[in-house]
């Protein structure tokens, strides 16, 4: 795993407006065929949903997390995550040329229309599952990324490219976490365990491929989700063997939210994420 650098994490702000102010010479994926643009918004939308639903759950822990480290730490991961959320989804209203800006997307759409995971949106409930929620997803994140990098389309990679430095930290910390936690007290591995065994069959969906995925291969864009998982299962269990916490048995996955489908969950964090744009609409400040 990739050791932090001496720095601290980026300022999200700074990072959207240098990325906007980039601009790169034409290429022949500059263009995207209309067969493979709605492919290619939906691929955009669900990295971009990822970021902004599980950014938005780690600020809900703003002022109420057990240590004031750790508050700091997950208002700063927070931070990050809404950042990656404006270069997808930015992206994403480029490529689907409609005329929707990332705040659009972010605001203005319902649940049914979000493609975020399903374990993203799974409510914080105590510090143990917030942790491990983050950590499942963020060795997935990671993967995801480095694939990015070597897309075919230079926008998607130079994003890749700048968010996977914030990765880094994350999946660093998380990581720890687990590890502190799971081999820790009797009391804080009854509870990260408890977690494992709860969010385990969420993570599935993370590895899931449908025709958004395959036209994205065929396009050189992204990753095959499916190739990830190997990768992502040798950090995973890596790490939960060092926390002594028990892989569960289970193959069951839970899934559709790529699809649209979503828990109960979603609709309730939307319904005070969206609020103010909702009842104000192109309010600005």
């Amino acid at each position: 795993m990739p050791s932090l650098p001496d720095m601290m994490t980026p300022n999200v702000v700074a990072l959207a407006a240098a990325a906007a102010r980039e601009v790169r010479p034409p290429s022949v994926h500059d263009e995207v065929p209309a067969s493979h643009r709605a492919a290619y918004f939906e691929f955009l939308t669900r990295l971009g949903d990822n970021t902004l639903v599980l950014g938005h759950r780690l600020s809900e822990w703003c002022g109420h997390s057990p240590v004031l480290e750790e508050d700091i730490a997950l208002a700063n991961h927070a931070l990050d995550l809404i950042g990656q959320t404006q270069l997808w989804l930015g992206l994403a209203g480029e490529i689907e040329d409609k005329g929707r800006s990332a705040d659009d997307l972010a605001f203005l759409r319902d649940a049914w229309d979000f493609r975020n995971v399903l374990l993203v949106e799974r409510p914080n409930g105590d510090f143990s599952h917030t942790i491990m929620r983050q950590f499942l997803f963020d060795v997935w994140h990671t993967e995801m990324l480095r694939a990015l990098e070597h897309s075919s389309d230079p926008r998607v990679a130079d994003i890749a490219a700048k968010v996977i430095k914030e990765v880094f930290y994350h999946v660093e910390k998380s990581a720890d976490l687990v590890i502190r936690l799971g081999d820790g007290t009797e009391e804080s591995h009854r509870r990260m365990q408890g977690a494992l065994d709860e969010l385990w069959t969420y993570s599935g969906e993370l590895f899931l491929s449908d025709a958004v995925d395959e036209a994205m291969v065929q396009a050189g864009v992204g990753p095959d989700p499916a190739g990830l998982k190997p990768s992502w299962d040798k950090t995973v269990r890596a790490v939960l063997d060092e926390a002594t916490l028990t892989i569960p048995a289970t193959t069951y996955v839970h899934k559709g939210g790529r699809r649209g489908h979503h828990s109960e969950h979603l609709g309730h964090m939307l319904t005070e994420m969206q609020f103010l744009q909702r009842a104000y609409p192109g309010a600005t400040w």
